[in-house]
Parts: C-alpha cells; structure tokens; sequence
C-alpha cells in the first residue's frame, strides 16, 4: 500500500505533500515561499502531525546530503527553522528530535558550509524557549563536535576562522540550552567542563593585540565580535555569568589544568588575563571559591619550578585584590598561611638546592635567584592582598604573620644549606618583609589595637638581634604603623633645617588613647631606640629609619612628658658617642652626634620655645663654623667627611642638658625629669642581645666578701659558673618543684581519703609540737637575766644562777638617767 502511495501524488499523505511543494524545482530558486505558510499552518491546525513532518524533513535531508544536493540541504534546514520558531505545542520535542538528528548529520560532514550551516540552525534553536520541558534529551555530541571545531586546523585561514566561530556558538548555543534547565543533562559536569572551556580558552589565547584590554564587561561593546578570541571571551563570560555556588569548582579546574599543560604560567600575562575574566565574570559572593582553587593549585604544585610558582602567585595577586572588593569570606588567613607556607618552602629550596632535600643524581637542581625572584612575588602579593582588607581584617593579618616569625633565642640553632646562610635567619627577612608590605599605609586611630603588647614585645625582640638587615626592617615597621599623616617620606633625609615650615607637616592633636598607649609603652620603645643606636653594624639606612622614628614619634604621639622623654633619650645618645664605652667606629659616633643635632632642631621648633630653639642654634652654628662632621649634612652623604679624632669634644659643641632643663623648666615643662639622665632599663630581651652562641661558654667569676670577719680582708675564691653549672641548677630546681608537687598532692589525698579519726590524731600530734615550740620560745624570751650578785650550787652539783626581780637589780651609774 506505501508502494502504490509513493508512486501516486494524490495519495500520499497531505503533510508529506506540504513539505515536498517547500521545495523548487531549481534550488537556487530558494524556498517557495506560499507553500511553506501552508506547511506552517497545517502544523499548527495539526500539531499531532509536527513529529512526522520533522522525520520526513530529516529524512529528505539525509538523502539530499547523500546525493550532494546541497541546495535542498540548505532548503529543508530553512524549512525547520521556520517550523521551531512558529510550533512551541506540546508535540515539539518529537519534532525537536527530528531537527536535532538532521543538525547532527550536517556537523559531521567533513564540508565546512554544512557545518556552519547546522551549527546556525542549531544557535536558532538554542534561543528558542520551549514551554515544555524535555526528560531524556542529550547534547553530548554537540559539545564534543563543537569543542572539536573550535580546534579547527584547516589550511585556509578565513575558513578555520569560520569554523572555529561556528564551534565557539555552538557551544554558546548548549550552555544557554541547558545551563538554566534542571531537567537537562547538567552541562557543569566534568566531562563537559573539560571540553567547552579549553576550548574556549584555546581561541583566546590566540589573540593578537596592539594593547591589553580590559576585561571589565562594562567596557564590552554591544556588537558581536568577528574574532574568535572575543567571541571565545564573550562566551566564557556568559558560562561563568550563569555558575552558581556549587559550579565554580568544575568551571576553573579546567582553567588551571589548560593553563598547566600549555605552560602558561610563565609568561603569565594569559594567565593573568583569564582570571580577571573569571574574577570579573562570576557573582561577587563566589570570589573566595576562586581563591581557594588558585591556593590549593599553588599546594599542588609547591614542587614545580619557581618561574611556574611565580606565576600562580602573580595570578593570585591580581585575583586576590578583585576579589577583595566584593567578598573573601573565610579565606583571608588561609591565603596568607599557604603564602607564608609556600616562602618557608621556597627557603628550603634555596638553601638545600634541591626539591627532596639533599642533592642526588637525578634529583633537579634549583636556581637560587629564581627561588629569589619567587620570594619576591609572594611578599608583594601578602602586601597587594592586605591593602585591599578593612582594618580590622588587617590586624588579624599583622598578628598572624608576626606569630610565624621565629623568636630570636640564645639557644637558637643554627641550620645551614648550601650556601651557608642560617635559615631562621632568611625565614625572618621574609616574613618582616611581608610584614612591611601590610604594614604600609596601615591606618588606625587607636594605636593600642594597631600595636598590641603581644605583637609589639615580639617586634621589638626581634630588633635586638646582631643581623643589621633584621634590625632595619623593624624599625621601618614600626614607621609604617606610627606614621598616620603620611609624614614619613618627609623625613627621609636627616638635615638640621633652620625653618621646619617648608615641610608641611601634618600634626595632630595627641589622643587619649595615643597617650595611654605611651603611658605603657614608651619606655620599652626609648629602650630600643636606645640599644639600636649603640650597634656598630649602623649604616646610613639605619640612622634614617632612627631619625624617623623619633620625629614620628614627636608629631604622631607626643604630650610634654614625652617630649621630655626623647629630649633625654637624645642627650644619652650624644653621651654613648661622646664617653664611647662601646668602642664605635669613628663613623658611628659622628652619626650619633649628627643624628641628635638634626633631631633636636626638629624638637626644638615643635615646642616653640624660644630659649631652646635659640640654644640649638648656637651649638648648631658653632658646629658648622669648628666641627662640621658632627652635622648631618657632612655625614650622610654619599662620601662622609669625618674627623680622626672625636676625644675631647669641647662643652660648646655639645647639647647641654643643665640648659635644655633651665630653658625648658621655665616653660612649664617638668624640670626634676629634665634634669635625670635617661638610664635604659635592663630587660631580658636585653640580656638576649649579648647574642652568644650555643657552643660558647658564658664564664661568670662571682667574688664574695667574707662577713664572719671585718678585720680581715678574706675572698671567697673565685666561683666558675658555666653552661654545664646553670643547665645543672635548673634540673636540679625542676626536680625539687616536682617532689614538693607529689609532696602536696599526697597531702590533699590524705585528708580527702583517709577516715576522721586519723585526721584528727595527726591535727593534734601538730598542736602538741606547736605548742612545746611555743613553749619554749616564751621560756628563752621571759627568763630573767641572771644575777650580778654570782651563782648559787643547785643539786647535783650543778651551779645554778639565781635570779632576783628586775626592781631590784643594781644598774651602773652609766645607765641613770
């Protein structure tokens, strides 16, 4: 019966004879227009029959593709388009199957017009809205033929132009198709995150640019993009656009394995392109996830090759500061304890030269300055990172990177790699460093939550230490939280100015919280600033950072008290340089006496008094005209001019405390404080910075006097107490705080263990010995003195004094008054 239908027209069935009259008899006639309104029509009377007009479409397809009649190809695919816009009943996935198998026989010709051609008609599906949902559709072949065309490598450049655009819709087309339809097969999985995004960023990566670009999606104009690297872009930003929470992970893992296998990460300009398009692209609350997969990458690859490690560390950086604008969430500390954990590695690296420890055949060999350079992009990404976090976010940052710096420690040991240099050592450059990087530009009004005790002992612990390197990152930090005005830069030179307006100073009223905060702290920063004068390794950096200290300690936290404080700070400095106690070199001392003169101007003009201002000056001029080496400009620059010999400085080249006290006394301030020389006080931090090693023996000689014997002028021979001598004591100490520990917890034991009774009997045995010892001290203190008259012979032939009442007792004349 189909047999006789085929053959005779008037009875074939009447969708199949719509369909057939679509098409002309030439095809370069195009689509007859008319009848294919009538097809439109019948499909809608009849939506029953959209299913069969969808398979008989496909199958005249097929067999035109077949034949190589690409003019009916081109014909039926316009018929189809027409149908899907015009039919949404709820028939039309029938039909959707039909068109779906015909676009998939166009993408698999090896024909690039056929495939451009399916892949249109498939774009024009994908932005269709169907009003009924589809359970058991699949798009597993379009990803992997789309995915496959954006890789086009066909010898015609316009052509592989063509076909990668083609491909790079497709997939467009899938994402829009289901990325937002549950009942999809979910496009987030792996296996297809694994084929769109390579290939996306495939096409991106071949962009060639005059300049970079932004990547802010405000600044995306509104046109489509004839390149395939903006329209890849484009792309990615929509597919990372319509992520959500639980997506972000499947989305960037792709990113991070493309740019690992395409080694990517070295040039790093890609790789840092692609993340502020991610960065840029995805909801701001999903930056954090991003974040945690940049970290978790760096872990991963904590064994790859600095340049490589380098990069992801610059990726995070750029990352990190966008991300930090909308929403990090909890990973703030993560970030910074993976950073600081992967500087500590890069350290060990360094210092063994190998990635397993120790250096073997076949083991690779690590180059220090690349480890260097890494280092170095860390510690500017930890400063990056925290410029962007508020305040309170900062501190928590400040505390936690100080606790990762080691303590300094007279028991410290000592290990060497390769080069030689003491890993502690590096491990402390490094995270002060980082430590400076947050620090700058740390704004805080109360200086008791920028500087807390913890943090401020460990810091300045850490400035007693002999390495000069070590000692002026410390001073530059504690600038750096002082400095609230940005008034450091204009103390970078040390000069005795004769008008300090020409500064522009911003100077604020000192809070109450400023004074507390120097009410507790002041003496152990004067302490500090104190010893840090006194070291022979003090170069010019370290007098400048001295010098800024003290005048941002003036400006910034200063009420008269204190100001009388650094005055006296100052004079004992002057002292350490003149009496030289310390052996300094002549440079030093010369530094001192310059560094109080320039400090002293700038005080002295702070107070505005101007019997001080006056006598600055004249010691000042008298300097300049008989001893200009004790002046800063002779001695910080670039070739100091110093004098031979410093013994014998005359009283009119120096800052004389008795006038200072006299001039500033009768101004208000406290004359008794002015008038005590500053005198540090000794802490144990102090005595840690004798610095000693381990293996030297502290050999103390302790010479007692002899007191059983004034008339005689007897020593106790000298005691030598050693390491082996103390380390003793305190075991011994140790082991007597542990019996009296088991002594007491013996005795609680017993009194909550054993019965009343003996208790009781063990209390009254104690009152029984109390008392005879009570006893026996009011005998000895009640017991006359005995009698001037002799003694009497008592009983058993044992002479006995006698005793006679007090009234009666003859006193010598001497005693009557």
């Amino acid at each position: 019966m189909y047999g006789v239908c085929g053959c005779c027209g008037a009875l074939r069935p009447r969708y199949k004879r719509l369909v057939d009259n679509i098409f002309p008899e030439d095809p370069e006639d195009g689509l007859v227009k008319t009848n294919m309104e009538k097809l439109t029509f019948y499909a809608l009377s009849a939506p029953e029959k959209l299913d069969r007009i969808g398979a008989y479409l496909s199958e005249r397809l097929i067999r035109d593709v077949g034949r190589h009649r690409y003019g009916y190809v081109c014909i039926a695919m316009e018929a189809l388009d027409q149908l899907l816009m015009a039919c949404h009943c709820q028939s039309i996935n029938l039909f959707v199957e039909s068109f779906l198998k015909m676009v998939a026989k166009l993408l698999e010709s090896e024909k690039p017009n056929l495939q451009i051609l399916g892949t249109n008609s498939f774009v024009k599906f994908a932005n269709i809205e169907e009003d009924t949902p589809s359970y058991h559709r699949s798009y597993d072949f379009f990803v992997s033929r789309f995915s496959e065309m954006c890789h086009s490598s066909h010898d015609d450049l316009e052509i592989k132009t063509k076909i990668r655009m083609s491909g790079i819709k497709g997939l467009q087309g899938v994402v829009r198709k289901t990325v937002n339809d549950e009942l999809q097969a979910n496009i987030w999985d792996p296996q297809h995150m694994d084929k769109i995004v390579p290939s996306l960023l495939f096409n991106l990566q071949h962009v060639e640019e005059a300049e970079s670009r932004s990547p802010s999606p405000l600044q995306a104009p509104e046109k489509e993009k004839e390149s395939p690297a903006e329209l890849a872009e484009r792309c990615l930003r929509e597919l990372l656009g319509r992520a959500a929470f639980g997506n972000i992970k499947n989305a960037i893992k792709p990113v991070l394995i493309h740019l690992d296998n395409h080694s990517l990460w070295e040039p790093k300009v890609f790789a840092i392109r692609c993340f502020k398009i991610i960065m840029y692209s995805i909801q701001p609350q999903h930056s954090h996830l991003v974040i945690q997969q940049l970290l978790g990458h760096l872990d991963a690859n904590s064994r790859s090759a600095a340049t490589v490690r380098a990069g992801i560390v610059e990726v995070l950086s750029e990352a990190a500061v966008i991300a930090a604008t909308g929403s990090v969430g909890p990973t703030v500390l993560e970030m910074f304890n993976t950073l600081l954990r992967q500087l500590r590695l890069s350290i060990d690296y360094a210092l063994t030269g190998s990635y397993d420890g120790a250096v073997s055949l076949g083991t690779k060999i690590i180059k220090e300055h690349e480890e260097r350079m890494f280092q170095e992009a860390v510690i500017k990404t930890v400063g990056s990172f925290a410029s962007t976090l508020p305040t309170y976010q900062r501190s928590e940052v400040i505390l936690f990177i100080m606790s990762k710096v080691p303590r300094p420690s007279l028991h410290q040991a000592v290990d060497t790699g390769r080069t030689g240099e003491n890993r502690n050592r590096l491990t402390q450059i490094m995270l002060l460093k980082s430590l400076l990087q947050v620090s700058t530009g740390f704004q805080c009004n109360n200086m008791m939550s920028a500087l807390p005790s913890n943090f401020l002992d460990r810091l300045l612990s850490t400035a007693l230490m002999e390495d000069a390197e070590i000692r002026l990152f410390v001073l530059e930090i504690l600038i750096s939280f002082i400095d609230r005005h940005g008034n450091r830069h204009k103390f970078s030179t040390i000069s005795t100015l004769s008008d300090i307006s020409v500064l522009k100073l911003k100077v604020d009223k000192c809070s109450r919280q400023d004074t507390v905060f120097m009410k507790k702290h002041s003496q152990q920063l004067y302490r500090h600033i104190y010893l840090s004068c006194k070291e022979e390794t003090n170069v010019q950096k370290h007098y400048e950072a001295l010098y800024g200290l003290l005048a941002l300690i003036s400006i910034e936290l200063a009420n008269e008290e204190v100001v009388v404080d650094l005055i006296r700070l100052v004079l004992a400095v002057q002292d350490v340089a003149q009496v030289n106690e310390e052996n300094l070199p002549v440079y030093n001392r010369c530094a001192l006496y310059a560094l109080g003169a320039a400090y002293l101007n700038l005080i002295s003009q702070l107070t505005t008094v101007p019997a001080f201002c006056q006598h600055i000056h004249e010691v000042i001029e008298t300097r300049k005209k008989e001893a200009p080496y004790m002046l800063p400009e002779d001695v910080f620059v670039e070739r100091p001019r110093l004098s031979q010999n410093l013994d014998g400085v005359v009283i009119e080249l120096l800052f004389r405390q008795s006038k200072i006290s006299e001039v500033l006394g009768g101004s208000g301030y406290n004359l008794d404080r002015l008038c005590l020389p500053y005198i540090p006080q000794l802490t144990d931090e102090d005595r840690l910075s004798k610095r000693r090693s381990i293996g030297e023996t502290i050999s103390l000689q302790v010479e007692v006097e002899s007191r059983n014997s004034p008339e005689k002028e007897e020593r106790v021979p000298a005691e030598e107490i050693t390491y082996e001598t103390l380390k003793k004591a305190i075991v011994d100490s140790v082991a007597v705080e542990e019996q009296e520990r088991e002594r007491r917890r013996q005795v609680v034991e017993k009194f909550q263990k054993a019965p009343f009774e003996e208790i009781a009997a063990h209390c009254g045995a104690r009152a029984s010995l109390l008392q005879s010892k009570l006893n026996q001290i009011f005998e000895i203190t009640i017991r006359p003195p005995p009698s001037p008259s002799g003694t009497i012979t008592a009983a058993y032939g044992q002479p006995q004094n006698h005793s006679i009442p007090v009234y009666e007792m003859k006193f010598p004349d001497l005693c009557v008054y």
